[in-house]
């Protein structure tokens, strides 16, 4: 349960902070830099942040799903296991994001797969750390 709550609560924020980044990368927001635009960016993060859950809990939790299906194959390490969930994630963010809008290409693939990497290789790590019961097999009883 803890992994699943380690994905929900972590995922959409990182993903969407992301997301906004990478947004105002591909528009040019950057290039006209006068020194204001990161509080600027962080008030629109702060007014977005419920979005992000709106839209973000539901791929957060099929990616904690993925990654407690992993943890049970013994033969996956944590590292291979972080690696796979992010490869997911990122194939599902850049098929969801960069092919829309005006511009698409191979930039834009990365630049918006990053927006699911990043999260889901921090979240599949946190979710290692913290929410991962070692598993100790229980003794026989002896029959006396």
């Amino acid at each position: 349960m803890k992994r699943y709550l380690i994905f929900a609560a972590i995922g959409p924020f990182i993903g969407g902070f992301l997301l906004l980044v990478m947004t105002t990368y591909q528009s040019g927001y950057w290039t006209d830099a006068d020194g204001g635009e990161v509080a600027k960016l962080l008030v629109v993060f702060v007014k977005s942040l419920q979005y992000n859950y709106l839209f973000g809990i539901v791929p957060s939790l099929m990616f904690g799903a993925i990654d407690d299906i992993l943890m049970h194959v013994k033969r996956i390490t944590p590292v291979v296991r972080m690696l796979i969930v992010g490869a997911v994630a990122f194939v599902g963010a850049a098929l969801m994001y960069a092919s829309h809008g005006s511009e698409s290409g191979a930039v834009q693939f990365i630049l918006y797969g990053l927006v699911g990497l990043i999260p889901g290789v921090i979240t599949s790590w946190l979710a290692h750390k913290y929410a991962e019961e070692l598993y100790v097999p229980a003794r026989p009883v002896s029959q006396h």
